[in-house]
């Protein structure tokens, strides 16, 4: 697989020349941090409107349960055509770019490191903003009935069988934590048997926002797309991981769960917002016990994945936090 930033420019330039439909030159390609499951890279290029920076991002290692860059280009391009804030897609690769498995997209202004948007004070205006724009952002893509995706190859599954699956999961890893044993055990009775009634993002969470002066600019991170129900995706973005240290902000980070709710404008309740999240704290949780269990075994030896491991106990701790006072 070609090396974007060196032997891969001429293919890279190809690639956006097909997206474009005109001549392009490539020049700087600089890699930019990213995930453990995407390589993410900055590219100036000159066309018919002058030079300008796109963005190539590919994906990095096991891409896991994530669905191929082909996919969350089309689910990406479908949602931005509903009214969600995204990057346009310019292009895909094929197997004779020898690429990888990666995408082309426009460059968005915005900060993506949450910690930055969350803390830094010329991000105030943007957080008190955040709720509402999520919200309406969340609504417009769960506004598509699940007839607008099924041409797609996307896993779709009841609240019951999602949990079902994780349960499998974690009796494959083989390691008993007694707060995930509860917890599986609670929401066992609680998650709803019925079909899914839309697309979710599946990862819509700080971090995977881009966030400007006046809020929210571009939705990133398709990988996880799949059809379930909207509270998932609502449930999710509650969970404790992706308040960075803003802990009594449940939201984000940035927003309460009322104004959460509100601004959804109706369909899904607090107490199915309570399911989903004690759901979305466990499903980190078996994040981090996955990625410990690859660094121990020897299957995929990483200290990020070690260090993310060790949360494991974190996400125990705020589990029986929240079965036993209702909220975190």
């Amino acid at each position: 697989m070609l090396d974007p930033a060196k032997d891969g420019k001429p293919a890279l330039q190809a690639l956006i020349a097909r997206g474009l439909g005109e001549a392009v030159s490539v020049g700087d390609v600089s890699q930019l941090s990213g995930g453990a499951s995407s390589a993410t890279y900055r590219v100036e290029v000159e066309d018919g409107c002058g030079l300008r920076q796109l963005i190539f991002q590919r994906t990095a290692g096991d891409n896991g349960n994530g669905i191929p860059r082909r996919v969350q280009a089309e689910v990406q391009t479908r949602a931005g055509a509903l009214g969600v804030p995204v990057a346009r897609v310019i292009a895909t690769t094929v197997a004779e770019d020898d690429l990888g498995d990666g995408a082309v997209t426009e460059l968005v202004a915005g900060e993506a490191l949450a910690p930055r948007w969350l803390r830094l004070p010329e991000y105030a205006a943007a957080r008190e903003a955040l709720t509402a724009q999520c919200a309406e952002a969340l609504a417009k893509l769960h506004s598509a009935p699940v007839g607008h995706w099924t041409d797609l190859p996307l896993k779709r599954g009841s609240g019951a069988e999602l949990l079902a699956d994780m349960f499998g999961w974690y009796r494959r890893i083989g390691v008993n934590v007694p707060a995930y044993d509860l917890a599986f055990a609670w929401l066992k009775p609680r998650m709803p048997a019925t079909p899914a009634t839309c697309l979710v993002h599946g990862d819509f969470r700080s971090g995977n926002f881009l966030v400007g002066a006046d809020g929210l600019t571009a939705v990133l991170d398709w990988e996880l797309t799949h059809l379930s129900v909207p509270a998932e995706d609502l449930g999710w973005l509650c969970a404790q991981a992706w308040r960075f240290g803003q802990w009594q902000l449940p939201v984000g980070g940035f927003g309460t769960r009322e104004a959460l709710l509100e601004a959804y404008g109706g369909g899904v309740t607090a107490e199915e917002l309570h399911i989903w999240e004690v759901y979305g704290n466990l499903k980190w949780g078996m994040s981090c016990l996955q990625l410990a269990d690859d660094h121990v075994s020897g299957r995929v030896p990483s200290v990020e994945r070690a260090a993310i491991g060790r949360r494991v106990t974190e996400v125990a701790a705020d589990l029986t936090y929240l079965l036993a006072f209702g909220e975190l």
